[in-house]
């Protein structure tokens, strides 16, 4: 498992003195952000199928036991075939044992978050087997060698001059930075890989329990090619991406794809409900759908199993003020921004990623862009809960932190330490804010300006407030 969950410090200082990187994170702000507020207004109704959409996956999620095995059940039944993974080395084996068996030599790959989970492309390349990502972005990262910087626009961190440079020298094409041309040349590619292909690997959106369905939401094709042009389709699908009923399958994609790219619908949703019959003219002679867990299990207390809620359409990165100015790769995982300070700890270990649940201002943005509600401040709050009580933050923390909570217990001393601070600010304060502080507090304003302590304090100014309407004879309100 590629992980550098540890090197979070480093990584995000790093992206914040990357300047090419700062303009593509700029320009994902004021795409997606804008685009999803206009979608979600324009829906009429969006409160009410946020809130449904959160009702339906906590149904299912409150009964994942039974609405798997149905899910099961129905799709054997159709011909389809089911594998329960433990974790992400069992689904990797369990996928090349089916390479092995249908003789497979070329992989081509529909876009998967639970594939990047556990993997998978470097696991089979290392069994001698040819494996190609047909989704664009995730193409272009394959050719770079590099992993996804955000859940569903994988190469948002690269110009289109790097990209251009990198056909240039991975596919000994004519330089062009014109996109039309440049899409051209990818598209030219990986149409023989699909005629060629003997497995198509992608995940699943949704699962629909009552059917059998499986459901792939993509806006270039790739999903759909790959899963229908070879012989063999394996879906990998987290064990979360579970709904109960195909009428509930309406109110998810409308969140979903209003939320993730402001799409009414996104331009290919592919219902998959079992194998090819007799009468079909095309799909895979085989369909095996491995459902994993790799840790979901453990997320299924009470108050933690609101994470497995998570539909990945990426609307709490892009209004995420640490994703906007550290990118995906800062996270050190295959799921960055708020939902990966969450799930990144609960799936990995606490102790490997107790950086990420600190990645956060906890200002809610994340809470509200949400298409199913999910509390993540609260969730990380929980997490950093879990990290005081088994003492992974520093002795320093520890006693700022008792410092503080005694200051608070004594409100003389509480005031008298906010006029010294305010006092000691003076010779760097500038119109109200700090710009720049000293050490060891340098690094609150090394990327920032930090709010001056306020030369009254509100408790100063409420009391004189008091004493003024007093005064004046005139009615104190409280409350």
């Amino acid at each position: 498992m590629r992980l550098a969950t540890e090197a979070f410090v480093t990584n995000a200082e790093r992206a914040l003195q990357d300047a090419t990187l700062q303009q593509a994170l700029t320009r994902l702000v004021n795409n997606f952000v804008p685009r999803r507020l206009e979608a979600m207004a324009a829906l009429g109704n969006a409160e009410e199928l946020r809130t449904r959409a959160r009702e339906i996956k906590a149904e299912a999620i409150a009964h994942l036991d039974v609405y798997l095995e149905q899910f099961a059940a129905r799709l054997q039944q159709l011909g389809g075939q089911v594998h329960w993974a433990d974790d992400a080395a069992e689904a990797r084996q369990i996928i090349a044992s089916l390479a092995a068996q249908y003789g497979v030599k070329r992989v081509v790959k529909g876009k998967s978050m639970a594939t990047e989970e556990i993997d998978l492309n470097a696991f089979l390349e290392q069994q001698g087997y040819e494996v190609l990502e047909t989704d664009l972005g995730e193409y272009i990262i394959q050719l770079a060698g590099e992993t996804p910087s955000h859940i569903i626009a994988p190469a948002i961190h690269k110009t289109r001059q790097q990209i251009a440079a990198l056909f240039h020298d991975k596919l000994g094409v004519p330089y062009t930075e014109h996109i039309p041309e440049m899409t051209q040349i990818a598209r030219r590619t990986l149409r023989q890989h699909f005629l060629q292909a003997d497995m198509g690997i992608t995940g699943v959106n949704f699962a629909i329990a009552e059917t059998g369905s499986i459901v792939l939401v993509t806006n270039e094709g790739n999903g759909r090619l790959s899963s229908t042009l070879p012989r063999l389709h394996v879906a990998v699908m987290g064990m979360e991406k579970i709904i109960p009923r195909l009428a509930d399958l309406p109110v998810m994609l409308k969140v979903l794809t209003n939320s993730a790219t402001g799409q009414k619908i996104s331009s290919y949703v592919t219902l998959i409900t079992g194998p090819r019959r007799a009468t079909d003219l095309d799909g895979p002679e085989a369909l095996h759908v491995v459902i994993l867990d790799n840790g979901r299990t453990r997320l299924l207390h009470e108050e933690t199993r609101e994470a497995l809620y998570c539909l990945r359409c990426g609307a709490c990165l892009n209004v995420c003020p640490i994703y906007q100015n550290v990118g995906g790769h800062a996270y050190g995982w295959v799921y960055p921004g708020p939902i990966g300070a969450v799930l990144t700890p609960m799936l990995v270990g606490l102790d490997r990623a107790a950086h990420l649940p600190r990645a956060s201002t906890l200002c809610g943005a994340c809470r509200e862009a949400c298409p199913v509600k999910i509390d993540l401040p609260r969730l990380l709050l929980h997490l950093r809960h879990d990290l005081v009580q088994t003492r992974r933050v520093s002795p320093v923390e520890r006693l700022l932190f008792a410092l503080w909570a005694w200051l608070m217990q004594h409100p003389t001393l509480y005031g008298w330490a906010l006029r010294a601070a305010a006092w000691l600010q003076t010779p760097f304060a500038r119109q109200g804010w700090l710009r720049r502080l000293p050490p060891p507090f340098a690094g609150w304003t090394q990327f920032r300006d930090f709010r001056a302590v306020a030369t009254r304090p509100f408790r100063q100014r409420w009391q004189e407030t008091l004493r003024h309407e007093g005064a004046s004879g005139g009615e104190t309100r409280h409350g």
